[in-house]
């Protein structure tokens, strides 16, 4: 991670589970929905290492019985970080693209994004494929090179990297990008999985937090709009 170089142009990356939204969306709708407990066992062997995000993920999401509707309508009430919006109106007025990089589902985040009325941000994320009342998870981002997610968020990041590199996250999924980002806002299991690496990063509870950082952000000096192409 280096300090902030205000000669180059920023880009801002966001993870969306408990980052954006209030609580992990993903985890909320397999306590709901699952017909077992044994989705607890799969998740103490992806903390524990024994297992990697997408093999936890396909194991999890065979438990749950749940129609697109139903789903639909249950994320849509799941709130988000209050201070989200401002914070992308702080980044539109600076010309500043905001990615959304998550190791969750993209049907669940537009849910809830159209639910609070916000478009225009790019989501990079698994997927969902529904067969009536069962989920089929697809993996476009997943990486032979990563162990640990089923969708790693590092190619991301380096798709351009003369951008400087913000990443904001909170739990194991962003500790892949935050070794390639330029400066890291960490919460949470983030937070201590950086601390105890002897990584730098600053820290925030809410993203309000954040918000006189960017503030101090100067305009990107050439208007654009991100596109990443991950290996």
């Amino acid at each position: 991670m280096s300090d902030l170089n205000p000669e180059k142009n920023s880009v801002v990356f966001m993870d969306f589970d408990n980052t954006i939204t209030c609580g992990d969306v993903l985890d909320a709708v397999i306590e709901r929905f699952s017909i077992s407990r044994q989705w607890q066992a799969f998740e103490e062997d992806w903390k524990a290492g024994r297992i990697g995000s997408k093999e936890c993920l396909e194991a999890q999401l065979s438990l749950i019985r749940v129609r697109k509707d139903d789903l639909a309508d249950y994320v849509r009430h799941i709130p988000i970080d209050p201070f989200f919006p401002e914070l992308l109106e702080i980044l539109r007025v600076r010309k500043i693209p905001c990615l959304i990089l998550s190791d969750s589902f993209s049907f669940m985040i537009h849910t809830i994004l159209e639910r609070h009325s916000i478009s225009g941000i790019p989501v990079y994320a698994n997927e969902l494929r529904f067969q009536e009342d069962r989920l089929v998870p697809l993996f476009p981002y997943s990486s032979s090179e990563c162990k640990r997610c089923a969708h790693c968020k590092k190619p991301h990041l380096l798709a351009d990297p003369e951008k400087y590199r913000i990443y904001v996250g909170d739990g194991l999924s962003d500790v892949c990008p935050s070794l390639e980002a330029d400066l890291v806002f960490a919460k949470a299991g983030l937070r201590k999985h950086l601390q105890e690496m002897g990584m730098s990063c600053r820290l925030f509870q809410s993203l309000d937090e954040t918000g006189p950082f960017f503030k101090s952000l100067k305009k990107n000096s050439i208007a654009e709009k991100m596109a990443c192409h991950p290996a």
